[in-house]
């Protein structure tokens, strides 16, 4: 039987998503966790990798089991096990065939700016202390729209087969003293949302032209768009699945 869980995660302590060699990541607390409490040794496969530092507001990862779990109370104990910076939200039955990877047509990420110190949002969000343009940035966000070929946004090196990405939303917008970047897309490359924010970062600090940003993104050289912005601004907020999955 395959159960989907849906859970939430601070990134500060972390080496991002998936299992590194030397550094405790988010996924190998949930495997220890699950395993423990199952007493079996469980793998679980997420929606996605975040990299050290960033932060999920909404994740999934996916585990098979031999037999029928109580999810109610499996949920309860894994929140008692769990560090307090994990919480599992939810926890349920799928298809044998889902898979959290894979099936995930949409996927939104949100990235945090504050003009002011704040020591609640030292972790949460990027200081950056320069008076923004942000409906020029708002403008140069649209052009995400125009392309499907994000490369030049894309970590170097990176195994992918394609670079291709269907951007749906992209918009700045400020709730309170926080200037918000949220994006949506089917898919999203390493590194891609801290790019995209740097690059028009630039544009909002006056140092390229929207004609700029689209002649990066034409170039599709990584080395030619903004610098990659701090991880611990970067949430995953989102990401949706078909109806079709459950059981």
């Amino acid at each position: 039987m395959r159960y989907f869980l849906e859970f939430s995660y601070n990134g500060k302590n972390y080496h991002g998503w998936q299992i590194q060699p030397n550094g405790i990541t988010v996924q190998e607390m949930l495997e220890k966790a699950l395993s423990t409490l199952l007493r079996k040794e469980i793998k679980v496969i997420g929606a996605g990798r975040t990299d050290t530092g960033v932060h999920a507001k909404q994740m999934y990862a996916h585990f098979d089991v031999d037999e029928s779990l109580d999810v109610l109370v499996l949920q309860k104990k894994l929140n008692s096990f769990l560090p307090a910076d994990i919480a599992v939200h939810d926890l349920f039955l799928v298809d044998d065939e889902a898979h959290t990877r894979f099936d995930a047509i949409e996927r939104t990420y949100e990235y945090w700016i504050t003009a002011r110190k704040n020591p609640f949002l030292t972790y949460a969000a990027y200081y950056l202390k320069y008076d923004l343009d942000v409906e020029a940035m708002n403008d140069a966000a649209k052009l995400l729209f125009e392309f499907k070929d994000f490369q030049c946004f894309s970590k170097s090196n990176t195994d992918v087969k394609t670079y291709f990405c269907d951007v749906k939303e992209a918009y700045w917008k400020y709730d309170g003293e926080k200037l918000v970047f949220t994006v949506t897309a089917d898919r999203f490359l390493r590194n891609m949302v801290r790019a995209i924010v740097g690059t028009l970062l630039d544009v909002g600090k006056g140092k390229i032209s929207k004609d700029d940003v689209k002649k990066i993104i034409e170039s599709k050289n990584r080395s030619k768009a903004g610098v990659s912005v701090p991880a611990h601004g970067l949430y995953l907020v989102k990401v949706k699945y078909p109806s079709s999955i459950t059981k």
